[in-house]
């Protein structure tokens, strides 16, 4: 039998090493399982597990990240489930920890992220190719530069209310990463927010992510008109927040995400 700590610092249930019948509730979690090679062995994940696509559409379902199909789940007879803090409810997690032992992953930075991988992969019996991923991640980030931007930025995730990343979250992490000035950062984790607190701060950058809600073209407008000098996009949402091998292909966006901006600038003086 096989022992090991969870990213919440709880010792799990022991189980065989390495699992064989894995359910993976984390969309970004599924992705590193792939990347890790354990085709055969997870068996179960969720509807917004949306990568690979071919996991998608074979593997089994076990409903939404809040909204997990219990009994399904248990019927898959899992030797291991994946959970997130953020991402899953925790009355749901306790309901499956009498089903199969529940690793449980806390990422709230690159260096939680990087921590993470290495888990899943001693956690699985992929140390080793868990452990060339981080590190070419962490080579690929070196390379990031980030010494010449300064624009004040607004990272959202949500509308209708307005949700922002804040700080102690992923996404902010990545912001500050990419040298933006994250004019949340003061708030923790998600904050409501109006386009009038933007106009306070003279926001000079508005980053519209993929997810989880998907702004269009007609939400940019919607804020441009209120935010006239400032510089707005849509961004590529599994960039900033999935935390996993899709962070090898991140620093690559961002670099070029970056030039973008800079190449066009909003108009700073407008901001003084």
């Amino acid at each position: 039998m096989f022992e090991i700590k969870d990213q919440l610092n709880r010792v799990i249930r022991p189980l065989h090493h390495p699992p064989k019948r894995i359910v993976s509730l984390v969309p970004s979690q599924t992705e590193l399982l792939h990347f890790l090679g354990l085709n055969d062995e997870v068996i179960g994940i969720t509807k917004f597990c949306v990568h690979p696509q071919s996991w998608f559409k074979n593997k089994i379902g076990v409903g939404g990240t809040k909204n997990i199909n219990i009994k399904k789940i248990q019927s898959l007879l899992p030797d291991l489930i994946i959970a997130n803090k953020e991402e899953n409810v925790k009355a749901q997690v306790d309901e499956l920890e009498k089903i199969a032992p529940v690793w449980i992953s806390d990422v709230n930075n690159f260096e939680d992220a990087l921590n993470m991988i290495r888990l899943i992969g001693e956690l699985t019996g992929k140390k080793e190719k868990a452990e060339l991923l981080a590190t070419d991640i962490e080579m690929n980030f070196l390379k990031l530069s980030s010494e010449n931007n300064h624009l004040s930025t607004a990272y959202f995730i949500w509308r209708n209310p307005y949700m922002v990343a804040g700080g102690g979250t992923f996404a902010g992490d990545m912001l500050r990463r990419c040298g933006f000035q994250n004019i949340f950062e003061s708030e923790k984790r998600y904050p409501e927010i109006t386009l009038s607190d933007l106009q306070t701060a003279h926001c000079q950058l508005v980053l519209l992510s993929s997810e989880p809600y998907p702004f269009k073209e007609i939400h940019l407008k919607e804020i441009q008109l209120q935010l006239p000098y400032a510089k707005i996009l849509m961004v590529d949402g599994e960039m900033f927040s999935w935390y996993g091998s899709r962070m090898l292909m991140a620093a690559q966006y961002f670099s070029e995400l970056m030039s973008s901006i800079y190449a066009n600038p909003p108009q700073l003086s407008h901001f003084a």
